[in-house]
């Protein structure tokens, strides 16, 4: 009988977030809006390379998706402090609606041609820089303390779900039409403002003062001050700028592994697969200590599972390489995101969250150039293996560099 009450005092748990209708409408937002974003990137990765064949294209996908949150990074986290997160998020998530609706009008009208799309993606990263700090900083004033990291690895969860669906359900609506995979992301994309809108007004400390040089620079000013925090968020943003290899994906799927868009829908869901059992492991079993040294293990095991990847010509050994590179990768976002969001006043939250933002974009969108730019000079295959290495050389570095993020021991708050 004790053993009975003790699971299902487990199970209720692992579910304690969702006690709060708020965080459950935005978790539901947050899955939507992810799920299509990943049918729209795989449906234009496929439909560029399809329509030029050079991976230099691949990698400008992600470079204009990018720019936005690193020019606008000023702007962006004071509008989330400011004007408050729930209506950014919902406005963001619009905006990408109409980005989504956008692609759908060009390839009708036989206009999808890459200086279109690349406008078309501007204007679809500038929805997205907006919408990563108010989203990030929201989901704090949903739940209480005590359930955030509960909540951090749901929230990741929305996302790492969707990698896993969104990218399988792309290439079939891919393979079906490309007016199916648009059509779908831009109704996903609306329902999720919809939900976004209907959250109740949350908790937030509005920052009433007049914007100042010294407002706009607080994020910057707080991240350099937090030695752990600053070691978390660049160790990320280095290991995946190198590491990173969903661009060449649409490479490997056509000519190394000879795949077709269904094959490529999984290569982008393997990573997912690998990440979402991670993070429901971590919400019954969360990091309780030495967060710090299986933060920097798990980075060195993600360059470890990229470079593998790379060598591999084979489907059945690539596919679970990608899904333990997701694995690792998650921890690193459990650790980093934990940290951020309970070590920052609410009052300036919003813009540590788009510095933030601009270390994740530069490691996403700046690396997915990144490795496009080495797959046109060097060939796919040698470019994949040199970022792996250099994650690892990374996690070496910065185990040396920040001590005090290696020595790291609990999440709960300052050690």
């Amino acid at each position: 009988m004790l053993v009975s009450d003790d699971a299902a005092a487990a199970r209720a748990d692992r579910y304690t977030a969702f006690r709060h209708s708020a965080f459950a409408r935005y978790w539901l937002a947050r899955f939507l809006g992810s799920f299509a974003i990943q049918i729209v990137s795989v449906s234009v990765g496929w439909q560029i390379y399809d329509l030029t064949r050079d991976p230099f294209d691949l990698g400008m996908v992600g470079l204009v998706q990018f720019l936005p949150a690193l020019v606008l990074v000023l702007v962006t986290g004071v509008a989330a402090d400011r004007f408050g997160r729930r209506t950014i998020m919902g406005l963001s998530l619009g905006l990408e609606g109409l980005c989504a609706l956008a692609l759908l009008a060009l390839t009708l009208t036989g206009l999808f041609q890459p200086a279109a799309v690349f406008v078309t993606l501007l204007w679809f990263g500038i929805a997205r820089a907006f919408l990563a700090p108010s989203s990030a900083s929201l989901v704090v004033n949903l739940v209480p303390p005590e359930h955030f990291a509960n909540a951090v690895s749901w929230n990741a969860s929305a996302w790492q779900i969707a990698t896993i669906v969104g990218p399988v359900a792309g290439g079939l609506l891919y393979g079906l039409s490309p007016v199916a995979a648009y059509t779908t992301a831009a109704i996903m994309l609306l329902t999720g403002t919809v939900l976004t809108f209907s959250i109740s007004a949350a908790g937030q400390h509005i920052v009433g003062d007049k914007a100042t040089v010294d407002t706009l620079l607080a994020g910057f000013r707080y991240i350099w001050k937090e030695k752990i925090v600053l070691g978390a968020i660049s160790l990320d943003l280095f290991a995946v700028l190198l590491g990173g290899t969903i661009a060449l994906l649409p490479v490997y799927a056509r000519d190394v592994l000879e795949l077709g868009p269904w094959g490529l829908g999984m290569l982008r869901a393997a990573p997912g697969i690998g990440a979402i059992a991670t993070a429901l492991w971590l919400t019954g079993h969360p990091i309780r200590d030495h967060a710090g040294l299986i933060m920097f293990g798990c980075v060195g095991l993600f360059g470890l599972f990229t470079a593998a990847f790379g060598v591999s010509t084979l489907a059945w050994f690539s596919i679970p390489m990608l899904a333990l590179v997701g694995a690792a990768d998650m921890v690193s976002v459990y650790i980093r995101e934990t940290l951020l969001q309970l070590w920052t006043p609410d009052h300036v939250r919003g813009r540590v969250n788009a510095v933030n933002s601009v270390f994740v974009g530069a490691s996403n969108e700046l690396g997915e150039f990144r490795a496009g730019v080495m797959a046109a000079m060097i060939g796919a295959m040698p470019a994949v293996v040199f970022g792996g290495v250099g994650s690892i050389l990374v996690a070496g570095l910065w185990a040396w560099w920040f001590p005090q993020l290696r020595k790291a021991r609990h999440l709960e708050g300052r050690v």
